[in-house]
């Protein structure tokens, strides 16, 4: 009974969490759906007065982007902002052809007036981070734009953002992100499908709380005083934008989200290239949940809800291994329960998973009706994809739980950044590109097994007990049995 015990309590703590995880998700809602009521009047430069308009740096970190150089380089060209008050810093690491391409692209924007620079280094210490330091000891702005390579802001992008800085006590500003090619697949769906939770329900719900939001990495502005205040780029982590972000609202900068400000940008269409993004994502969020932990607890100047609010966020990747421990355990406690009479009212805590799935349920459709539309059509549309999106969540959770546990336990790798395709239409190819990963991880060997543990545990629900079967759980174990499915059937189709 140890080992059934044992089961039991492992089970139950995770579905204890992830239910936790959802109530403050569903916390989130409440904030985002009282903060569209709320009119912004927010003191903003004028403009039309040319001493208000400050002098501002766009950053461009990029490394090997031979696909999307020269879409990104004439896309920022067509920026519309005073030359005389603009300067753009090429951050290029790049070690091929891209580097001298991109050298003569830029002698010709030099050429027409435009202040941009090639910013180069001898090494890539601390990775984006470092370039992004480098960068900052010559910026010539008080306010640092960053835009990473594939993504391509409107003209009208630092109108729409830079005159909020007027309250000084604003460190940074966060624009949304849109998605150019969120109908080249499942794969694309699913990710714009999660990245649009992130950037309303989470980022507006928090902001509007005054709970601690992250920069994103790019699409956004940084005070340059605020990034020397908070300690500058540190490399100690794989997602340093988290990182500079915590440390500065930590020493009391205020951040600015602005939901209605979007800037369109690429999604990963290959799934190798999604992987290196997620685990890259995961792993720095545990690392930084490592590194912050006793700052947030510790620190007098923020209130105990914004505490809880701030390390549910940095937990936010360790759901996934929540889920995966939840998925293994939910096959060996289906024959637990059926085998085990007088164990029986444990496995109420089943409702929990049941009851935090509604949930995310619930919050995820206000979410998707404000972006798109309401209505029973797309009321149906939504649940649909829904459920391909959580199957496939869960189809990602080995991958994720690998990447969140060498962050909790300190283990440091080099930050892989995500190939981009310049990918616009169905009819563009990702195949041909140089930047992909060619060799198959053994994880995918491990997600092909448990395709078949899971549907091991669909023929379990019609031979345990002896009444016939039982399907509780026989939805989840489809969900699951989907998701690897298709994770790894997609990482082996990626590779031929």
């Amino acid at each position: 009974m140890i080992i059934e015990y044992s089961i039991i309590t492992v089970y139950s703590i995770a579905l204890v969490l992830i239910f936790i995880y959802a109530l403050a998700q569903l916390n989130l809602l409440f904030n985002y759906l009282k903060a569209q009521k709320i009119k912004d009047d927010s003191p903003k430069f004028d403009f039309s007065d040319v001493d208000e308009i400050p002098f501002v740096t766009i950053q461009l970190p990029v490394f090997n982007e031979i696909y999307v150089m020269d879409r990104l380089l004439k896309n920022i060209a067509k920026i519309d902002y005073p030359k005389n008050k603009l300067e753009i810093q090429v951050l290029d690491d790049s070690t091929d052809e891209s580097l001298d391409i991109t050298a003569k692209h830029i002698k010709q924007l030099q050429n027409t007036g435009l202040d941009i620079q090639h910013v180069l280094r001898e090494n890539r210490v601390g990775f984006k981070a470092g370039a992004l330091k480098e960068g900052l000891k010559t910026a010539k702005g008080e306010f640092i734009v960053i835009f990473d390579a594939d993504f391509l802001p409107k003209k009208d992008w630092l109108q729409n953002t830079i005159p909020y800085f007027k309250d000084e006590n604003i460190g940074v500003i966060q624009t949304r992100w849109g998605h150019i090619n969120r109908n080249y697949s499942i794969l694309t769906k699913i990710q714009a499908f999660a990245l649009d939770a992130h950037f309303t329900l989470e980022q507006v719900g928090r902001n509007s709380k005054k709970h601690f939001i992250n920069f994103n990495g790019t699409a956004g502005v940084w005070r340059k005083k605020c990034i020397l205040d908070a300690g500058n780029w540190e490399g100690d982590t794989l997602t340093e934008d988290l990182d500079l972000s915590y440390r500065a609202q930590l020493k009391n900068w205020k951040f600015k989200y602005l939901e209605n400000v979007i800037t369109p940008a690429e999604l990963p269409v290959a799934i190798s290239a999604a992987r290196t993004q997620q685990f890259r994502w995961n792993k720095g969020g545990a690392e930084n949940f490592r590194k912050m932990f006793f700052k947030i607890i510790t620190n007098k100047n923020i209130s105990v809800k914004t505490k809880i609010h701030g390390l549910l966020h940095l937990l936010n990747s360790t759901m996934f291994l929540n889920i995966f421990i939840v998925s293994i355990l939910s096959i060996p406690m289906l024959y637990i329960k059926n085998e085990n009479e007088q164990l029986r009212s444990y496995f109420y805590m089943m409702s929990f998973f049941v009851i935090s799935s509604l949930i995310f349920f619930i919050c995820y459709w206000f979410m998707y009706k404000n972006s798109y539309g309401k209505g029973l059509k797309k009321f149906i549309e939504y649940t649909g994809m829904f459920f391909v999106f959580f199957s496939i969540v869960m189809g990602f959770s080995l991958h994720n739980s690998i990447a969140v546990l060498e962050g909790h336990f300190g283990k440091k790798s080099d930050f892989i950044r995500t190939p981009k395709f310049n990918i616009n239409s169905l009819k563009d190819t990702w195949k041909d590109n140089k930047y992909l990963n060619k060799k198959m991880s053994f994880n995918v060997v491990l997600e092909g097994l448990l395709v078949l543990y899971f549907a091991f545990g669909m023929y379990s629900a019609f031979i345990v007990g002896n009444q016939g079967g039982d399907f509780g759980l026989f939805p989840f174990h489809l969900m699951l049995f989907f998701g690897f499915g298709y994770v790894f059937v997609k990482s082996l189709t990626s590779k031929i």
